[in-house]
């Protein structure tokens, strides 16, 4: 027995050696490729704006706590506008081609890059964009373009913009599964499409006006790149003006119809390289990291801190898609705390969330601005718990094409009474208090545990608009007004005081630096978001792959389904009072 004993133990042993080892290599491997060289740019080189692997404002900074193992990502929209910028006065760089573009961003991030190749132009430098087929947002990026291409057999998609929302009421009423909804705010359609079968008045009222303004924003940067009158735009997209090649070209959307190859013979020809020559060409990504090592002058002692709040809302540590307080919090904490940092921007990318969750975030900024000013820079969304945590900044910045506001808050509960009734389910409880047994699916809401959740509600409601009001030096009365869950674009946000400014993240950080005190800084991007080991490891699919789980399922389900994979997973952790916006709007 001694011996199987021994036999045993020495097997079990090289099993963990063996285990450790792997992990190990993996470890090793990971960190290696983390500290991979930059590429190399070449002489007379074109950077190609590929941006299909670009969502996120913020790409994010990860440190392993059990392991002392740490890794920052630069495919960020910010990197890339740093990337652009050190672009304007590389030698080696002669232009940027957008070929074939097909990216997730939002409008306000397609803004900023558009502006900053704007920028980039001024320096005698080209851009040059092709395209088999456009959409409307990616038409709205190239139109930036010195020269934008079309192929013989493509159309450019461009006709206004609407929106589409379901209403579930009848729907509800034949399956038997319906959603309890306690709300506050005659604006927030957020639960609407379980409450009716039509659109009311009210949302189509903020939804015209929301559309309107978008585009207004989107034809004024077309109009002005193009050289034609918003008026022209109009005619265009009411007649759907572009819908062929020869079209386009008559009513100048593009400069050309040709082939791919024609668009390479035209980069060579500016490039002066013979036509049966490969030029030169580095991806956006690529030249990231090495702008990356460039950008920040780390001379300089004083630093404006960056802080990303991007996501939804939902609580605890957070990380790249989720708003959590611990890491925002760390993050202010450590700004503040920092005699270098000489003021802090919140950069803002949320539809909202978790109600309390916001609030433990506006604590903490209001901590913050006791000790060095805050500057809030507004992403696509900075909505409904997105605004809460904005609104008691020293300055806001919005894009014009920012979705703001939406400031009112919402309950929902589902119910499956009526269901339970038709296949034959009885719920029977036993309580010894009158609220003890508290919500059951399964039978109708009690009007007193209705009332107390409402309670809760119009609480939650009046704290947001007390939280505003103080913010934005404004009664209550008057933030009511314009809240009830209404949302804004930012220049309609301007105009009613909701935003300070118009401007971008650049914008804000100069402005940052102003109430700091400071000409001579650097920027530092904040969070880092706090993992363990098995936050490391649930990134592997497998021993073979090294596969992670988001990119697996994107191959299965394709970008679209995983996007509403990840919205399902998103409205199950949704817990307590939702400060949140009406809805994902997505303009194509």
């Amino acid at each position: 027995m001694k011996f199987l004993g021994n036999v045993l133990a020495t097997v079990i042993g090289l099993f963990v050696f063996c285990l450790v080892f792997f992990f190990g290599i993996i470890i090793i491997g990971a960190i290696a490729g983390g500290n991979e060289d930059t590429v190399k740019v070449e002489e007379n080189a074109v950077i190609e704006l590929d941006l299909s692997k670009v969502s996120l404002d913020y790409a994010g900074k990860t440190s392993y706590k059990d392991f002392n193992y740490f890794e920052a990502d630069h495919d960020g929209v910010t990197d890339i506008l740093n990337a652009i910028e050190v672009a304007k006065n590389d030698d080696k760089i002669k232009g940027i081609s957008i070929l074939n573009n097909q990216s997730q961003l939002g409008l306000a991030q397609m803004k900023s890059v558009r502006d900053k190749l704007e920028e980039f132009k001024k320096t005698g430098k080209f851009v040059y964009a092709y395209a088999n087929y456009y959409s409307q947002g990616e038409y709205y990026l190239n139109s930036v373009a010195n020269k934008v291409y079309l192929n013989p057999v493509g159309e450019v998609d461009f006709k206004g913009l609407s929106a589409e929302i379901l209403y579930l009421k009848e729907l509800q009423e034949k399956s038997g599964v319906k959603f309890e909804v306690i709300r506050h705010g005659k604006y927030k359609s957020a639960v609407e499409p379980y409450l009716a079968q039509e659109m009311s008045p009210e949302n189509r009222e903020q939804m015209t006006v929301l559309l309107q303004s978008i585009w207004n924003t989107i034809v004024a940067d077309i109009a002005k790149s193009r050289k034609l009158t918003v008026a022209q735009l109009d005619a265009i997209a009411n007649t759907l003006g572009a819908r062929t090649p020869e079209l386009a070209l008559a009513n100048k959307l593009v400069d050309k119809v040709a082939y791919e190859d024609e668009y390479h013979n035209a980069i060579r020809n500016i490039l002066k390289v013979d036509k049966k020559e490969k030029y030169n060409t580095i991806s956006i990504t690529d030249y990231a990291k090495t702008a990356a090592l460039t950008v920040d002058d780390y001379s300089k002692d004083d630093i404006i801190a960056v802080i990303y709040a991007q996501g939804e809302i939902m609580g605890g540590e957070g990380d790249v898609n989720v708003i959590g307080e611990g890491s925002i919090k760390r993050s202010l904490e450590e700004a503040r705390n920092d005699d270098d940092v000489k003021a802090i921007v919140l950069r803002v990318d949320s539809p909202g969330g978790n109600a309390l969750t916001s609030e433990l975030i506006w604590r903490e900024i209001e901590i913050t601005k006791k000790v060095k000013p805050v500057v809030v820079s507004m992403g696509n969304y900075a909505a409904s718990g997105g605004y809460y945590i904005a609104a008691n900044a020293n300055r806001i910045f919005a894009e014009p094409n920012t979705i703001t506001g939406s400031i009112g808050v919402f309950g929902m509960l589902p119910n499956m009474n009526q269901l339970g009734k038709n296949i034959g389910i009885n719920a029977e409880q036993v309580k010894t208090h009158a609220n003890a047994s508290g919500y059951s699916i399964f039978e109708p809401m009690d009007e007193n545990f209705k009332g107390y959740v409402l309670e809760s509600i119009e609480k939650t409601y009046a704290t947001f608009l007390k939280r505003v009001a103080e913010g934005r030096n404004m009664s209550t009365a008057q933030v009511d007004a314009m809240a009830q869950g209404r949302v804004w674009t930012g220049m309609d946000a301007k105009k009613l005081g909701l935003v300070d400014e118009i401007g971008g993240l650049e914008a804000a950080i100069k402005y940052a630096a102003k109430l700091g005190k400071t000409t001579s800084y650097r920027t530092e991007n904040f969070p880092e978001y706090e993992k363990n080991f098995e936050d490391f490891l649930s990134n592997f699919t497998g021993i073979a792959a090294l596969q992670t789980k988001e990119q697996l399922l994107k191959e299965q389900l394709g970008e679209e389904g995983f996007q509403m994979l990840e919205q399902i997973k998103r409205v199950k952790s949704r817990k307590g009072i939702q400060a949140m916006m009406p809805y994902e709007i997505s303009i194509h």
